[in-house]
């Protein structure tokens, strides 16, 4: 992101600033749409539940005026056919309370179910409708009668309505007259409600999008201003920017300053001072410089001359001390080879004794260190080649070398060898990882404690472990660079593991080094081996 804006341009920026306050003016519009909405919907609900109160009062009052009509008729008539005072009485509730072309008239039944009034079903006059249901099957009349023998109540189903012709949701009250044992009742269709709803959603729909009309078409004036605007400013910014860099792009090479009357924005005229306070030090500094260069170069061309001298002459001491190096090694090899094979000799003739283990163990640990100085030496001027070596009698025959020196220091070497392991390795690096291990181990072993080495194969890896019964190594990374040495008391060079690290890394075998106050294992995985 930061990277981003360092190379943006100042007309990119008021861009994105412009459609920035486009956009939240949208959203604004958006937020206002949301909340009329949210409004009409919680006035939706109270105004339904408001209608349908008002309605059930309605059809309560209808239904409870025709009863008392009915009460008073019944007791103040002195007609003595009764059937004719309920003629009268049904004839005259039709002629008063029902409306003609209109979804609001009274029904009267029976408690048994027999039809006595119903404007909308004429044809069911005097007839038992007993199972009058409605196009879902549900017992209609079953649940106005159940209602009205409890002392009345409401009923909700879905019925024709006689004005839109269609099966419409209705609430119906109902109360009964027990002297003549007639159900009572009258109903609304909730049609109006829906049609109420509609008509509040259409002028909600109009006022919404009058209101996103207005304020989009203020926005899209603000943005065409603020667009002009920024084209303008961004016009004289680019000018003043233009005149800092003809400026600069000119007092590379001349000593010049700038005119404030170029500069229109007060905000940069103090930049102008800054700048010319700039240029003028630049230019004193380079004329200092020219001077001091000129003095610099003859004692530039006096140091170099004597550093070539210098390095010719480090270069010989290099040189002659890798001679010195190789002739030592050299000289040492042939007294060395004397010395064992004459050790070999003796032992031969006159059998062994403990001052000749000790000399014997002494020189093949002088033999390792000439091996290791000899390795050093030769390694980055010649090519170790590889081939398949048995790993296994390998190893063997390096333990059996150094077992004299582990006797002679008080050790016993304990090997585990899996036979038959094959490796493709070079020889001489396989020896120095071998021999190396194994001098470190009886050096650092403690008196009279067994060197363990075990060789195995795990998968498609061969397994070499060194363990000793030594102190515990503190630091198990540092052990493999030059010249470490966690004991100074031990003596030696320390490069022996600088060399086995080194094998290690180039031919890509894993290390690891396990130690604690009891136990230390050094632990190698070569991983070319042979199937």
């Amino acid at each position: 992101m930061k990277i981003y804006f360092q190379k943006i341009s100042l007309s990119a920026i008021n861009l994105y600033g412009v459609i920035i306050l486009f956009l939240f003016a949208i959203l604004f519009t958006f937020l206002v749409i949301f909340e009329e909405y949210r409004d009409f919907e919680q006035e939706e609900v109270l105004l339904r539940q408001t209608y349908l109160t008002a309605q059930k009062q309605h059809i309560q009052d209808e239904a409870k005026r025709v009863l008392d009509y009915i009460r008073h008729e019944h007791d103040r008539s002195k007609i003595q056919d009764q059937e004719m005072l309920k003629e009268r009485i049904v004839s005259s509730i039709e002629h008063l309370f029902s409306k003609k072309n209109s979804s609001s008239y009274i029904f009267i039944y029976t408690l048994e179910g027999s039809n006595i009034s119903d404007p909308n079903k004429p044809k069911n006059l005097n007839k038992k409708m007993s199972q009058l249901e409605n196009a879902n099957g549900f017992d209609v009349l079953g649940a106005l009668i159940k209602k009205a023998k409890t002392g009345g109540g409401y009923v909700e189903y879905f019925w024709d309505n006689p004005v839109t012709k269609k099966i419409s949701k209705k609430i119906s009250y109902v109360t009964g007259f027990e002297p003549y044992g007639w159900l009572v009742g009258t109903g609304v269709y909730l049609d109006e409600i829906e049609n109420l709803m509609m008509e509040r959603k259409r002028v909600l729909k109009e006022r919404l999008i009058k209101y996103m009309m207005e304020i989009l078409t203020l926005a899209t004036i603000l943005f065409g201003l603020a667009f002009a605007g920024m084209k303008l400013i961004n016009g004289i910014v680019r000018n003043e920017i233009d005149t800092f860099r003809d400026f600069f792009k000119k007092a590379v090479e001349h000593y010049m300053v700038i005119d404030k009357k170029q500069i229109y924005f007060k905000e940069f005229h103090i930049l102008v001072e800054y700048v010319n306070e700039m240029v003028s030090a630049v230019h004193q500094k380079n004329y200092e410089l020219k001077k001091l260069n000129a003095s610099l170069e003859k004692k530039v061309l006096e140091k170099t001359a004597k550093l070539q001298k210098q390095m010719e002459y480090n270069k010989q001491l290099v040189n002659m001390q890798d001679s010195f190096i190789k002739h030592s090694i050299h000289e040492i090899n042939t007294p060395l080879a004397v010395i064992m094979t004459h050790i070999d000799i003796y032992k031969m003739k006159y059998g062994q004794n403990s001052y000749l283990s000790k000399i014997e163990a002494a020189s093949k640990m002088i033999a390792n260190i000439y091996d290791d100085l000899s390795y050093m030496v030769k390694k980055d001027r010649i090519v170790y080649e590889k081939h398949w070596i048995n790993f296994s009698a390998f190893l063997h025959e390096r333990i059996v070398f150094f077992e004299e020196i582990a006797v002679g220091n008080g050790h016993k070497i304990q090997e585990e060898i899996e036979e038959g392991i094959v490796i493709y390795f070079n020889e001489i690096e396989l020896q120095r990882i071998i021999d190396n291990n194994l001098s470190n181990a009886v050096k650092y072993a403690k008196k009279s404690t067994e060197i363990e080495i075990r060789l195995y194969k795990e998968k498609d890896t061969a397994v070499l472990k060194c363990s000793t019964h030594s102190k515990k190594i503190e630091d198990t990374k540092q052990i493999f660079e030059a010249f470490h040495q966690e004991e100074t008391k031990a003596g030696g060079f320390g490069l022996g593991l600088e060399i086995v690290g080194a094998i290690c890394q180039k031919e890509d075998i894993r290390i690891e080094v396990d130690s604690d106050d009891k136990l230390t294992t050094f632990s190698y995985y070569f991983k070319k081996v042979s199937p």
